[in-house]
């Protein structure tokens, strides 16, 4: 069975498993705690951060490689495009904007907004990462003001990648989604899969609940 360590960015990909309906097992991480304290995740990732999987004797860490694994390895499956599909190239690039380009950035912003020193929370590196995200975020924008979807009319594991993405940036990165995106939200939250993926994850659920989002 796949076995996947921690919540945050695991969210992703217990989302992904639960739309492919692949079993799997959730084995929290606690990072406040401190990873120092869990000798059986720092040997899946001696580096120590979330999220990773255990499949067989395959360990990998990174989010968007491990979904990218799990739908070569377990499709072939519509949440990933034939590469010969018309918009296999613009699922592509959404795959990993999610992280690379909004995930990546955002997170940076939450760290000094919530966690750091007061005097700190307004520091030049938090509000450049903040304007690459605003950048990033405006060619989500664009493509949903033509497609449902990012990858055309159909959902894909490119919108597991932004949702993700989004949620984080509006619940603890201070963002304030325009109408586009947050209807884009509501068509991907919806889903079966989101809903059992929220479930399965008890932490994520209570933070975005104390976050105001249902």
């Amino acid at each position: 069975m796949i076995t996947v360590y921690g919540e945050g960015r695991g969210f992703r990909v217990v989302w992904l498993l639960e739309e492919m309906g692949l079993a799997y097992r959730l084995r929290p991480v606690d990072l406040m705690a401190g990873v120092e304290n869990d000798p059986e995740f720092l040997a899946i990732n001696p580096a120590g951060f979330i999220p990773a999987i255990r499949d067989g004797d395959v360990t990998m860490v990174e989010s968007i490689a491990i979904m990218e694994y799990l739908m070569a390895r377990y499709g072939p499956t519509p949440l990933a495009p034939n590469p010969h599909d018309a918009n296999f190239h613009t699922y592509q690039q959404f795959l990993h904007l999610g992280e690379a380009g909004l995930a990546a950035s955002i997170y940076f912003v939450v760290g000094a907004r919530n966690f750091a020193p007061e005097s700190e929370r307004k520091n030049w590196s938090a509000d450049q990462a903040l304007g690459v995200f605003e950048s990033r975020l405006s060619l989500v924008t664009r493509q949903l003001a033509r497609t449902p979807f990012l990858a055309g009319d159909t959902f894909t594991a490119a919108d597991i990648s932004v949702t993700y993405a989004l949620e984080l940036a509006q619940t603890s990165g201070g963002v304030t989604l325009g109408e586009v995106e947050r209807s884009y939200m509501e068509r991907t939250r919806a889903r079966e899969g989101y809903e059992l993926a929220m479930n399965a994850c008890p932490s994520r659920k209570a933070w975005l609940a104390k976050a105001g989002v249902s």
